[in-house]
């Protein structure tokens, strides 16, 4: 009935797919659903019905960079126009003008970061010339956001990005606020250039409260995004499809929103 398109999606080459699943799982206290490899999330999404994906990865160090984003490339690139590449960054490259350049020339379409993981806070000042770049080259950030557990990206952290830098997209993970979703509402509903996906919230969150986040942060400004591997795509397109939404927002929220968003 609907195009669907899961606007977050990690992936990682086969030989290290399994033990990056893992180390994620791990770091949220989680068990992983998948195993992160690029053949399972086209299998398992396309068997639930999914037309396209927005996938990345995260550096945790410099040099994996560029690796990172020949890599997100060249899956983009084999898979037939149902993928869409946001590359990685790193705050402490010696050089992020040429990283952004390289992502660029590659074709990706945006830039993902994961304050927590990356250990670094969203509002450091090694973080700026990143946002700079991205405002420069119109490249939206998709940037993970909150947990309760750390202060690096949640909602006190994001909201100086976007008072700074009005011109840059910016797509907040998990609501906007991974276990911090009301913080999350609150401080940063209010921005026209922050944008929300519903990745790896739906299955706390409790009746009702997924439709009030959509609420307030408005229906043309949410995306729909599994996590994988974090979660299974059947899965998670059953936890939204159970939500209480028209179809006319379902549509904007599963297809219409990323479309125009990622230019698609």
């Amino acid at each position: 009935m609907y195009k669907i398109f899961d606007a977050h999606c990690h992936i990682f080459p086969d030989k290290v797919a399994m033990r990056a699943a893992v180390a994620i799982g791990s770091f949220y206290d989680i068990p992983m659903k998948m195993d992160g490899k690029v053949a399972t999330l086209l299998q398992e999404g396309d068997a639930a019905g999914f037309t396209h994906y927005l996938v990345h990865s995260v550096a945790t160090t410099p040099k994996q960079v560029s690796h990172i984003n020949k890599f997100i490339a060249e899956t983009v690139e084999k898979s037939g126009g149902k993928m869409t590449g946001f590359g990685a960054m790193h705050p402490e490259s010696e050089d992020m003008k040429s990283d952004i350049e390289e992502l660029i020339s590659l074709g990706l379409k945006g830039v993902k970061l994961h304050p927590d993981i990356q250990g670094y806070k969203s509002d450091d000042y090694r973080m700026l010339k990143i946002y700079e770049l991205c405002e420069k080259y119109s490249l939206p950030v998709l940037i993970h956001c909150g947990d309760a557990r750390y202060d690096n990206s949640n909602p006190n952290r994001i909201a100086p990005i976007l008072d700074i830098y009005e011109n840059l997209i910016v797509i907040g993970a998990h609501f906007g606020g991974y276990s911090v979703w009301k913080d999350a509402t609150e401080k940063l509903y209010k921005y026209k250039n922050f944008y929300v996906d519903t990745s790896s919230s739906l299955f706390a969150l409790k009746k009702g409260e997924a439709e009030k986040l959509i609420s307030l942060y408005g229906e043309d400004k949410v995306l729909f995004g599994t996590d994988y591997p974090m979660w299974n795509p059947k899965e998670e397109l059953d936890r939204f499809m159970a939500l209480d939404l028209t179809d006319a927002q379902r549509q904007k929220i599963l297809w219409d929103n990323a479309v125009k968003l990622f230019k698609i």
